[in-house]
């Protein structure tokens, strides 16, 4: 079977004249080439993936001829790297090797080194390079436990190869976590466990944002509420071993009879260490928000100077059977432009004394522009029946005219 790539030596020594006379108008087909030693597979870089491949190349005394050549092969010819490196028995360092020069025949795909050797024997050779159509991807598999209180998480990288090139035995690194020695063959996807996370704590939170997931019920003024999972990449939390790549999650949840059930699935964000990522696991459709426009008024300060106050009710059920921590989200840039129209000017605000939400302002979750508050909602009566709660938001909008 003829390979894609060659890599070939000439086994008799070039006369000096000859070395030296032009040989790009008679290259040489030469012998089939060694097979390879070790390969290396770096998937760490986003945007390329790097081959080492080590070879065992006899060679005579004078010079030699190397050819590689990679005809419908994806490989980067400006990133070809030849090197000698030593051997354990230390014979390479008494051939004396040395690379001359390089050329590159006219209207192919290869390059051929010029190598000078002291003595006659083998040497160890490293050819490295980037090559193409060789990619990554990560999925995950989430199995949270039938209380929602810790998941197992199971990370997979997925290797898909479109090069047009084989490779045997090969060794296979991502930049973190383990290394795998597989053979990758022509168009083959292969996917492998990189890590399984056990016992991984995780959060359900609930969100009524009218800016970012808008309403269920827009006449009612109903509130869409979407649930997430959400893990804190640290070892605190039973990770923290390296940054979690970018990828999709297939989410499930132990029924409590001995099975699983598949609740959905997400693309999880790329995280840091020591941040959050958020998977989303549905809309809440038993707890209930309703969000209205309470107070608008306009107070002048001097001048066409003024400040807005506005008041936005929030009125809450919770029919589940267990109590739930609510998070309420307000853009102030939106609550304008509801109450008075887009002006394109930032806005200056504070928190009014109306605000009803317990503890205020999460100064660790809010920014220049966005409210955050939370609410704690008790779990349904016994007869099904569930508490209704107001709370009231109060911003005051500054210096508007």
């Amino acid at each position: 079977m003829m390979r894609r790539q060659n890599v070939s030596v000439l086994l008799v020594a070039l006369a000096a004249c000859f070395a030296t006379a032009n040989t790009a108008s008679a290259r040489i087909k030469l012998i089939t080439l060694p097979v390879r030693e070790r390969v290396e597979i770096q998937l760490d870089n986003a945007n390329a993936t790097l081959v080492e491949e080590e070879r065992i190349v006899p060679l005579v005394k004078g010079v030699n001829q190397v050819d590689f050549s990679w005809a419908n092969t994806q490989i980067d010819p400006d990133t070809i790297l030849f090197r000698v490196l030593p051997r354990p028995d230390g014979k390479a360092a008494a051939l004396d090797v040395k690379v001359l020069s390089v050329s590159y025949p006219p209207n192919e795909n290869a390059l051929v080194w010029q190598v000078a050797a002291g003595g006659s024997g083998s040497a160890r050779v490293r050819i490295s390079y980037l090559l193409g159509n060789l990619t990554k991807s990560f999925n995950y598999r989430a199995v949270a436990d039938h209380d929602e209180r810790t998941l197992v998480l199971s990370q997979y990288i997925r290797l898909q190869n479109f090069a047009n090139e084989a490779f045997g035995s090969t060794g296979l690194w991502a930049g973190f976590g383990p290394r795998f020695l597989k053979a990758i063959g022509i168009n083959e996807t292969k996917q492998m466990l990189m890590e399984k996370y056990e016992k991984v704590p995780v959060k359900k939170t609930y969100t009524a944002d009218a800016t970012e997931f808008g309403y269920l019920d827009r006449p009612k003024n109903k509130l869409t509420v979407p649930m997430h999972y959400v893990l804190t990449n640290n070892k605190a939390n039973k990770l923290g071993q390296a940054p979690l790549q970018f990828g999709k999650v297939r989410i499930f949840q132990d029924d409590g009879r001995g099975s699983t059930a598949f609740i959905g699935e997400d693309w999880g964000k790329f995280t840091p260490l020591d941040d959050e990522m958020r998977l989303y696991v549905g809309t809440a459709q038993d707890v209930v928000v309703v969000r209205t426009i309470d107070k608008n008024e306009q107070k002048r300060v001097a001048g066409n100077l003024y400040n807005r106050e506005v008041i936005v009710k929030f009125e809450i059920e919770n029919f589940k059977d267990r109590a739930i921590a609510l998070d309420v989200s307000e853009s102030v840039r939106a609550i304008r432009n509801e109450v008075a129209g887009d002006t394109g000017r930032d806005v200056e605000w504070e928190i009014g004394a109306e605000t009803t939400f317990p503890g205020g302002l999460d100064k660790s979750r809010s920014t220049f522009d966005k409210i955050v508050l939370h609410a704690n909602l008790d779990a349904r009566g016994a007869d099904g029946t569930a508490k209704k709660i107001v709370h009231k938001l109060h911003v005051i909008i500054k210096n508007e005219w």
